[in-house]
């Protein structure tokens, strides 16, 4: 039976706590550009321990709207960021949360974006990121999507830079941007995703590790060296009129 999507209706979505969203808010208030937004808020985040499955509903059971800013993982970590830089109230913040996790804002499991390939087309859509994923160092992946049991097995092609490109296409990332690791697997498309910064020793990856058990940051490079993939892609999110 399908789940009907709803709205939760409480005062504030499960385990949120708004006076320390408030102080995030706080410190971007008065911060015009994206890029810085995003970088001051993933650090708040540092060391934060990673949570395993940490949203709540099932094909069985209802979906819960959930925010926590105590534990990640590294999905939920770089919503979270991408939410509060892109907001300036806590209703904004919340609305734009909500939007970024389910199809349409709608609170449902079946709405949420399970798959990474559709929170990058859904998002893209709703305007809060581009895909900047093509041009020279691009390939076509095709994968039949079909780790979660409950969801019909389907195909998808989309784009992706090839592992190799990065040392080439490394002078066009800047401050914020989102990058997803393709799997070598054929029936998934993304196992990880994380922020880029500039630091003094060049790029880092700022993201909630299940290996290292928190949200840890490190040179790109050496979770490149690290990890067998596919390739990766890149999307860089929007800020709104005021700060794009």
């Amino acid at each position: 039976m399908t789940e009907k999507a709803t709205d939760i209706i409480t005062p504030y979505p499960e385990n949120f706590d708004p006076t320390r969203a408030e102080e995030i808010l706080e410190r971007i208030r008065d911060v015009p550009v994206i890029g810085e937004r995003l970088n001051i808020v993933s650090a708040q985040f540092l060391g934060s321990p990673y949570i395993v499955h940490p949203l709540i509903g099932s094909a069985e059971t209802p979906e819960v709207f959930t925010i926590s800013l105590t534990g990640f993982d590294c999905v939920t970590y770089v919503e979270t960021v991408l939410a509060l830089a892109l907001s300036d109230t806590i209703p904004q913040f919340i609305d734009t949360l909500r939007h970024l996790r389910y199809q349409g804002g709608q609170v449902g499991w079946r709405t949420r974006n399970h798959y990474m390939i559709d929170w990058i087309a859904r998002n893209v859509e709703q305007g809060f990121i581009l895909n900047i994923s093509e041009g020279r160092g691009t390939v076509n992946k095709t994968r039949v999507l079909s780790t979660i049991p409950e969801l019909p097995p389907r195909s998808v092609t989309f784009r992706c830079f090839r592992k190799r490109a990065f040392p080439r296409i490394e002078d066009r990332i800047v401050d914020g941007d989102v990058i997803f690791f393709v799997s070598t697997r054929k029936h998934l498309d993304v196992f990880h995703m994380g922020l880029l910064f500039r630091g003094r020793d060049g790029l880092i990856l700022r993201h909630a590790s299940r290996r290292r058990g928190s949200v840890v940051e490190q040179p790109v490079e050496t979770f490149l060296q690290q990890h067998s993939m596919s390739g990766f892609i890149l999307v860089r999110p929007r800020g709104s009129s005021r700060n794009a």
